[in-house]
């Protein structure tokens, strides 16, 4: 089974199965670093936080806020990466739920960026909103 689905790099037939591959390992990737960052260096993004939120109603809440931002993102790229290996093993119900909790972090983090009128963050999101929407499309079966 395995070697049948690699035939998605010389099979045009097979572009849903490729694009459900990739964005699902570019999402992992991208969560999963993300994440790991401000596991690993939460003080650094705990004080950025807490200043770029300074005055809205944001700032008193930064540390649970940050919780559950890492633990949806950590999930995000958790689920995406093991949903690579699902996509090959024939189901794709892993991805689609890191595809899910991804585009959910990505919402957090916009809204967090409009409360406190940083435009220019809130604009760098929607590149990475417009590919979680699209992979959670794919993911659901959209493309035939």
């Amino acid at each position: 089974m395995l070697l049948d689905t690699i035939s998605f790099f010389t099979n045009p037939s097979e572009g849903k199965f490729f694009l459900q591959v990739i964005c699902s390992l570019f999402l992992a990737i991208l969560f999963i670093q993300s994440g790991f960052n401000k596991v690993f260096r939460w003080d650094e993004n705990w004080a950025w936080l807490v200043d770029h939120f300074k005055g809205s109603y944001l700032e008193k809440p930064v540390t649970p806020l940050l919780v559950i931002v890492t633990i949806v993102e950590v999930a995000a790229g958790v689920f995406s990466g093991v949903g690579v290996i699902a996509l090959f093993l024939g189901t794709v119900k892993w991805a689609y739920l890191g595809a899910i909790l991804a585009t959910i972090n990505i919402t957090m983090l916009f809204f967090g960026q409009r409360v406190v009128k940083d435009y220019e963050g809130a604009a760098d999101l929607v590149n990475y909103f417009i590919l979680c929407v699209i992979s959670v499309y794919i993911l659901s079966g959209g493309i035939s």
